[in-house]
Parts: C-alpha cells; sequence; structure tokens
C-alpha cells in the first residue's frame, strides 16, 4: 500500500451536478486519504449555479470547479484512477473509456436535482436534498474503505 490518496473519478451525464457534489464531499469528508474529481460523458460546460449555492452554505470553496469531459481522465497523464463512481444511471449505462490502471467501478445513482421545478427556493431544496443523500453514501464508502467500495 502507498501513502497516495485513494484517486476516486465521480461520473455522471452533464458534470453539472451530483458529480460536482460527489467530488467536493469525497474530498471533504476524506481527509486526504481519498482524493476525487468529477466529469461527465456529455459535460454541459458549466457547473450548475444551484450546485454552487449549495456548496457555498456547506463552506466550501468553488473555486476551479469546471464541468468537464470524462476523456481527460483517460489521457496517459492524468491522475491514476483507484474507483470510478456513477452518480446517475445515463452514464452507468453508457460505455465509458478505458481507464489507465483498470480502476474498479461502482454505481451509486441519485436523482436529478437540475431536473427540479418551480421556485429557486423549491430547486434549491432539491439539491440540498440530494447533497445530504450523496453525503450519507460517500460516508459509508469512506468508512468502508477503497477495498470494499464496490459492495456499498
Amino acid at each position: 500500500m502507498t501513502d497516495r490518496p485513494v484517486n476516486v473519478l465521480v461520473l455522471c451525464t452533464g458534470n453539472s451536478a451530483r458529480s460536482i457534489l460527489g467530488e467536493c464531499l469525497i474530498n471533504r469528508l476524506g481527509g486526504g486519504k481519498w482524493r476525487a474529481y468529477s466529469a461527465g460523458s456529455h459535460p454541459t460546460g458549466r457547473v450548475n449555479p444551484l450546485s454552487i449555492e449549495v456548496l457555498t452554505e456547506k463552506g466550501y470553496s468553488v473555486e476551479g470547479l469546471r464541468s468537464k469531459s470524462w476523456d481527460e481522465f483517460a489521457l496517459p497523464d492524468a491522475p491514476r484512477m483507484d474507483l470510478v463512481i456513477t452518480v446517475c444511471d445515463n452514464a452507468a449505462g453508457e460505455v465509458c473509456p478505458i481507464w489507465p490502471g483498470h480502476p474498479s467501478k461502482v454505481h451509486i445513482g441519485f436523482p436529478d436535482p437540475a431536473d427540479a421545478e418551480g421556485t429557486h427556493e423549491e430547486r434549491l431544496a432539491a439539491f440540498r436534498k440530494v447533497y445530504d443523500m450523496i453525503e450519507v453514501e460517500v460516508g459509508k464508502l469512506i468508512a468502508s474503505g477503497p477495498e470494499r467500495a464496490g459492495e456499498i
């Protein structure tokens, strides 16, 4: 075992909400022992403003967060992933690139808060709810350790 953090890639289709929230949560709850990145199969090109709002409320720095393609992480100079997590059913069903190092894969699906309708507060509440759901699952993942991630 090395002293290097466990590298995790959190995938979704648009990389604007769930995967971004997952990335931030893993980085915070992982206490430096886990390092998360996020990407999308068809990135929107921007982080959803309601994701930014929830993360800011929770005390995260949102500087540097961006919506990006999963292709970036299949390149030879990309960080070597130990675990790939899909957080939306669409991304889970897509044919993923071949990841260097052949990381473990797990699917933990969450509803898409970007689909929420209503007032700003109602849509923001949907993002808060999904954040809380992801926080629970990330806590379980980190508590179980990277070698048991597929059992979560």
